[in-house]
């Protein structure tokens, strides 16, 4: 049976073998998924050791992204543009790596919320990891701009520039967004995770009519952004589960090359929505 893991730390949280099991029922597959817990100083030696016992393939979450990518000796095009991997997939001698996170936001944002981004203006809170693996595929469906806000100004401004040859995109301070509105507003920061959330983070009234809040993060509960933004106008609001769906379909895909029914999973797991 081919084995298939999510390797992080911590890892006990994650709903991907959930996710995962449930695809391979749907679609035939004789395979299985597991929780691949890592230290942090070793990540190398599990992902290495995990192939070394027949391991076919691995989701990668917090905080080994970047190491992924550095251990990958073959790279997707897209891996390459947000220089993280989210997919590790086992050739022969070596792992390849993808990343799915973008692609797996756009079909939730597209597909899932019926949400148009041609023509419309999004803003990005955070530059980090998160905010570069969604930036390009973001850039794709052709939005009128796309904002980046962060606490470091610089790094808003340096990511936004590693970027601007794939669309209008700019970093502003949260001063220069007064008076400014967005159709689709994006928490990519992992701030308010455990609930806190420094006063004043977050720009005062950035909604346009009908405006959309997204949490990259994906919680049971909504989330501090999430109500944040109910209480500032925006008409919908979204976690990052349905994302988080879809890019693991997107993994699927990469290792088995059959795309597995998203809703079916979404129904199991938030059976409410």
């Amino acid at each position: 049976m081919d084995r298939y893991a999510v390797i992080g730390h911590p890892v006990a949280h994650s709903k991907s073998p959930l996710i995962h099991q449930a695809f391979a029922r749907a679609t035939g597959q004789h395979m299985s998924y597991e929780l691949l817990p890592a230290p942090l100083d070793g990540f190398l030696a599990t992902a290495q050791r995990f192939a070394a016992e027949g391991g076919r393939g691995l989701n990668v979450t917090v905080p080994f992204k970047l190491e992924a990518y550095a251990m990958a000796k073959e790279r997707s095009a897209r891996a390459e543009e947000a220089q993280a991997c989210n997919t590790l997939a086992w050739r022969d001698d070596h792992w390849y790596g993808d990343n799915t996170d973008g692609v797996g936001l756009m079909r939730d944002l597209t597909h899932n919320l019926h949400e148009t981004l041609a023509g419309r203006d999004v803003l990005v809170l955070g530059a980090g990891g998160a905010a570069r693996g969604i930036l390009g595929p973001l850039l794709a469906k052709m939005p009128r701009s796309v904002v980046l806000v962060n606490r470091t100004e610089p790094r808003a401004a340096e990511l936004a520039a590693s970027f601007a040859e794939h669309g209008p995109v700019a970093a502003m301070s949260s001063a220069q967004l007064n008076g400014r509105r967005f159709h689709v507003v994006i928490n990519a920061t992992s701030i308010g995770i455990n609930g806190d959330v420094p006063e004043n983070l977050w720009p005062e009234h950035p909604f346009a009519v009908g405006g959309l809040a997204y949490d990259l993060v994906y919680a049971d509960v909504p989330t501090p952004f999430l109500r944040w933004a109910s209480q500032r106008s925006a008409e919908r609001t979204a976690d990052g589960l349905g994302m988080l769906i879809e890019q693991a379909a997107e993994s699927f895909v990469l290792w088995r090359g059959v795309r597995p029914e998203t809703s079916p999973v979404f129904a199991m797991l938030r059976p409410q929505a």
